[in-house]
């Protein structure tokens, strides 16, 4: 079994952080494929709930494979119902969207669930691998078919991904540095109730790792060896919105509010750490002699510096025909418009002169979200594209 380079890297350290999102999934691919195409390739890939999916299939297959199992699992989900229409805008796509999104609640996704029948009514006790309203064996037979777990347990690339235990609510990740990694830990972090089922793991039972904390960026950060970090973080709810104006409205803002929590403290808490500690260094110097061997202060000032961290911050923005059934809406239609966006943003957000002319003190993090802005300021990249 692997185990982390303990050794300070050369090169910073490259990081893919997945938050999970369902159908809003699709943007993570298009990054994917923007990074690739500027020849990033990630040495680590964390990811909840969908982005452990997507997780499973950028590590599982070499480089120049990735972006083509992608478009093959995004493909094989997603509906083609209605696509061949004029595109509908406003309303009509409003209402397109939840149609689509009652197809997939109804009939399921090949390659992905299927419906229980019959399913289960609250009071009707069942095997705890039963109880959810989805049967997701499909998606077992497709992460073996795209993903090459091989890869994974022996390759360069470390995996992480989280999720929940089902009796004692403590978060868990499932690390090719630390076990070998199966289907079934993938399957595990996107286990999310009452929708899908728990899955079992060595005789305990897990959920969705999105229950608990919907981003694996802290985990990344204590979990990091000594090295410089440059980390994308791609989330798929935005935490900032408007003011809903309709009760379908509020349902999609606590959705996004619940789904997009913690990404921001991932970063915070570290940075307000390093503060302390440049603050106790400041005040060993102030101090008497005789205060300077002080157990206490000797504590305060133990830490060695780990690498500077620089965060690109990659948000999936809500549009103005998503509604609350945006994460489980498989239309082919809005999938594509969510790969686009990921890519655009991606390629906006790489070219951008604070990305490119970024500099670090030693141990200080730094976020950089840089793509909000895109539509209102186009930016033309290295290749002659607009992002």
């Amino acid at each position: 079994m692997k185990a982390p380079d303990s050794a300070r890297h050369t090169d910073p350290q490259c990081v893919l952080v997945l938050q999970g999102g369902g159908a809003l999934g699709a943007y993570q691919a298009g990054v994917c494929e923007a990074l690739g195409g500027r020849d990033v390739h990630p040495d680590w890939v964390a990811g909840i709930s969908i982005g452990a999916i997507n997780a499973a299939i950028i590590a599982g297959n070499a480089p120049g494979d990735r972006v083509g199992a992608l478009r093959r699992f995004w493909e094989h989900t997603s509906s083609e119902l209605l696509y061949r229409l004029d595109e509908p805008i406003g309303f009509a796509r409003r209402a397109f969207n939840e149609v689509s999104a009652l197809y997939a609640a109804t009939f399921g996704l090949p390659g992905f669930f299927h419906p229980r029948v019959p399913m289960p009514m609250p009071e009707w006790p069942a095997e705890i691998g039963r109880l959810s309203f989805y049967d997701t064996t499909p998606l077992r037979a497709t992460l073996l078919e795209l993903v090459d777990f091989d890869r994974i347990n022996h390759g360069k690339t470390r995996f992480s991904v989280g999720a929940v235990n089902v009796l004692n609510g403590n978060f868990a990740y499932f690390d090719n540095t630390q076990r070998r990694i199966g289907p079934e830990h993938v399957m595990a972090s996107g286990a999310l109730p009452p929708g899908f089922p728990p899955v079992e793991i060595d005789g305990e039972w897990y959920w969705d790792g999105g229950l608990v904390s919907n981003t694996p960026l802290q985990y990344v950060l204590d979990n990091r060896t000594p090295c410089e970090m440059t980390v994308f973080q791609v989330d798929l709810f935005s935490s900032r919105g408007s003011v809903p104006r309709t009760m379908a409205d509020i349902d999609q803002r606590v959705k996004d509010i619940r789904y997009s929590s913690r990404t921001r403290l991932g970063t915070d808490t570290p940075r307000q750490m390093q503060k302390m500690r440049a603050a106790a260094r400041r005040l060993a110097h102030k101090l008497p002699d005789e205060f300077r061997d002080d157990p206490d202060m000797a504590a305060l000032l133990d830490h060695h510096p780990e690498g500077a961290v620089a965060v690109m911050h990659l948000i999936n923005r809500t549009r103005g025909y998503e509604t609350n059934s945006k994460d489980y809406e498989f239309s082919r239609m809005t999938v594509e418009e969510h790969w686009a966006a990921g890519r655009a943003d991606a390629l906006y957000s790489l070219a951008h002169p604070e990305w490119t002319g970024r500099s670090l003190e030693p141990d200080e993090i730094m976020t950089f979200d840089l793509a909000g802005d895109r539509l209102e300021k186009p930016l033309t990249v290295s290749n002659g594209e607009h992002a």
